[in-house]
């Protein structure tokens, strides 16, 4: 295939209307899920007892589809040992023929073509018979790893068909990888000019760029047009399922996809966890798209993605999984079974062979989906990160009454949770329901949420309570509901300025404390401007929330209570974990600014190079601070001495799904800088640019000296109103 077929493919399909895909975003209903509709991508071992724990453990996910990588040197290793051993227990097959990396760059020399016409034909001979489809092409879109150009790749193809053709074995391919259409496009419509058409066409359909399953893919045509052209995975399966029917070919595909632990850590901690809601999103997702027949997750069992964890840091470089999963590592003793193990076959024993019944939510960041499965009802339901839904605001309470839940890893729960959140549930009813969600159903609006949260409301005041259940949260409410806080013994008062900030004792545990703080709004630009924004003691629990969710340390919320109506603005109270100890990065950077070497044990160089770390994690997580003073920033010292850090007053915190920008990164700096002498400056701000390739330029100090000189005015303000005893509420 030369360019100017690649173009004019594309250019056909573009010109007669391919790409236009007004509302695929949103998924069909009265479609079937196909009751193979789960795979796993899965390896064999050089330890032959790991060939029954693969099948133990597909046997236990309820998967019963399996893809085998199978490339020279196989036909006498364990993966021939693996593929045997599947097929003798009636486990569907997909086998996946990968031609070595040297071979493919050798394709256009004749001896490279006759070993590989060897290899297919032998392959196929032994195996072809008793495998479902035999797949051609590995991440024929990525010459790295793969190393074909497209037209060695269509020698290859064409070689594979041909045998393929000749013995009656299904094939499947080209396998290309990620959302580049173009080159589905541009391979397909080779294919059909030459005869030689796949019977199911492939692609790994990733959707990790997207950072969300649900997410519109901002990486097509920028952050500014993704919410525009909406390609979120329904749409991206929808349109590759077009193309292949555009182009002869009836059934698509996914036959690799996962979300890599070193991706998902790029924003959020407790990886795991997050790879298995991801995991049941997208199946969920793809299974109410129509457009896909198979989903493969892969691999099994593996280090980065893994529905197993292998227990070692072995992970195939040049080539990747994706492209070629030819084995297993580590022993059977190290394995570990993760989530999204359980998370698959939750799936698996719910959904496949179900009837798509419809997408219920018509809100972003809601997804509510209805399956039937005979005269059975399950709903799908989560929302997008850091995100609650209020059940109660969902259902009508006669179908709540009836409706038994289940979690992500199919486990039954006695009761509903207090919120939907972004890990998804199952809920299913009885014989013959029909059950709708209330109009404008969504999530709650202005919340975010993190750990189990309990939604508080009477006729004065709304908010929340962190609580793992009613009894927790009726514990917490005694003394922590607003009716309550002012007849609240206070154990101390920690300030009355801005904001009025006391100590109580926590209810659940009186040996540990709570603070309270209450923001006192009296200046009239400050009232007329927190008018339309939520009230301070949301936002700092929202703050606190998604600091947490992105595995940045801070008092952990408790509660957060404002009054409603909004017309007293003062009324709002903010509830957390007290943090002892009184240190802050002010104490420390005072102490070097003054020349100290050492402060509280530490020299100034060992604690800026901590500070920069912790702070290059926050940035990198996608956390504009906003109000990143010394003093808002606590030291703690653990075991050994260890220093960590914990950040306050979170209510200005503004959160993005990428790193931040230089520019913020900077505005973040010059605050916390502001207690350090130059020099000190120089050498911490260095090294914290140095990390990310930069430099601390004379163009890069301009923020800080002009944030120096604000802070001279304001403070020459403050001592003019003090000497004419101005008004303090003006």
């Amino acid at each position: 295939m030369r360019k100017w077929e690649f173009i004019a493919a594309n250019m056909r399909f573009l010109l007669r209307g391919g790409y236009r895909m007004s509302g695929a975003e949103r998924p069909p209903a009265g479609h079937d899920v196909l009751s193979d509709f789960a795979g796993v991508c899965v390896a064999g071992s050089p330890d032959p007892a790991c060939d029954e724990y693969v099948l133990h453990q597909l046997r236990a996910m309820n998967v019963r589809h399996v893809r085998v990588d199978y490339t020279y040197g196989s036909e006498e290793n364990h993966a021939a040992r693996l593929l045997s051993y599947l097929l003798e227990h009636k486990v569907g097959v997909l086998l996946h023929l990968v031609q070595p990396i040297a071979d493919a760059r050798r394709m256009g020399t004749e001896s490279a073509q006759d070993r590989w016409r060897a290899f297919v034909s032998a392959a196929l001979d032994r195996w072809g018979a008793r495998v479902e489809a035999v797949e051609i092409g590995a991440t024929v879109n990525r010459r790295k790893w793969a190393g074909y150009d497209l037209p060695t790749f269509m020698l290859a193809w064409a070689i594979a068909h041909d045998e393929a053709r000749a013995r009656g074995v299904r094939l499947a391919g080209p396998n290309v990888t990620d959302f580049e259409p173009v080159y589905n496009v541009a391979l397909l419509a080779g294919m059909r000019a030459e005869g030689l058409l796949p019977d199911v066409h492939t692609d790994n359909l990733f959707a990790e760029r997207a950072t969300e399953p649900e997410n519109y893919d901002h990486k097509i045509l920028g952050r500014a047009l993704a919410s525009q052209i909406k390609f979120n995975v329904i749409k991206k399966a929808r349109l590759l399922q077009r193309i292949a029917e555009w182009h002869g070919v009836s059934e698509t595909w996914s036959t690799h996809v996962a979300w890599s632990k070193r991706r998902i850590d790029r924003l959020l901690p407790n990886v795991e966890e997050k790879q298995a809601d991801y995991l049941a999103r997208y199946m969920l997702l793809t299974a109410a798209s129509g457009a896909l027949g198979r989903v493969y997750w892969g691999p099994m069992i593996g280090q980065r993605e893994g529905l197993i964890d292998d227990g070692t840091d072995e992970y195939p470089d040049p080539v990747p999984h994706v492209t070629l999963y030819e084995r297993v590592y580590g022993e059977m003793s190290g394995y570990t079974v993760r989530p999204a193990l359980r998370a698959m076959k939750a799936f698996a024993d719910l959904i496949p062979g179900a009837r798509y019944e419809g997408r219920l939510s018509a809100c972003f960041g809601l997804e509510v989906h209805a399956f039937s499965v005979g005269d059975r009802l399950i709903h799908a339901a989560w929302t997008t990160n850091g995100r609650g839904a209020d059940p109660a605001s969902l259902y009508a309470s006669h179908d709540l009454v009836q409706a038994q839940w289940i979690d992500r890893d199919g486990a039954e729960r006695a009761e509903a949770p207090p919120l939907i959140t972004e890990s998804p549930c199952y809920i299913r009813w009885p014989a013959g329901r029909r059950v709708t969600i209330q109009s404008g159903a969504g999530p709650v609006s202005g919340l975010r949420v993190h750990r189990p949260v309990c939604l508080y409301r009477d006729p004065a005041w709304c908010g929340a309570v962190a609580a793992v259940d009613a009894e927790e949260r009726e514990s917490l409410l005694k003394v922590l509901a607003p009716s309550n806080l002012h007849s609240a013994e206070r154990m101390a008062t920690l300030r009355d300025a801005r904001n009025a900030v006391w100590q109580i004792s926590d209810p659940r545990r009186p040996e540990t404390s709570l603070v309270v703080k209450r923001a006192l709004i009296t200046r009239w630009h400050k009232k007329v401007l927190d008018y339309v924004k939520p009230s301070k003691a949301r936002r700092s629990w929202n703050g606190a929330c998604e600091l947490l969710r992105r595995g940045i340390d801070t008092p952990r919320p408790v509660a957060f209570f404002e009054q409603r109506p909004r017309a007293v603005l003062k009324e709002n109270y903010y509830i957390c974990a007290y943090v002892p100890g009184e240190l802050s990065v002010r104490r420390y950077f005072t102490a070097y600014a003054a020349g100290e070497t050492r402060y509280e044990g530490v020299d100034a160089d060992t604690f800026y190079e901590i500070l920069a770390g912790f702070l290059l994690n926050m940035h990198r997580r996608g956390v504009y601070f906003r109000d990143l003073s010394a003093g808002n920033i606590l030291v703690l010292k653990g075991e050994n001495d260890e220093i960590r850090f914990s950040l306050i007053d979170t209510a200005r915190a503004q959160f993005f799904d990428h790193p931040i920008s230089l520019r913020r990164r900077l505005s973040d700096l010059k605050r916390i800088c502001h207690p350090l002498d130059w020099p000190g400056r120089k050498r911490f701000v260095g090294l914290y640019l140095r990390s990310l390739d930069e430099d601390f330029t004379p163009f890069r100090q301009c923020p800080f000296y002009l944030y120096d000189l604000k802070h001279r005015m304001k403070n020459r303000l403050k001592g003019k109103r003090k000497a004419t005893g101005g008004n303090k509420n003006a």
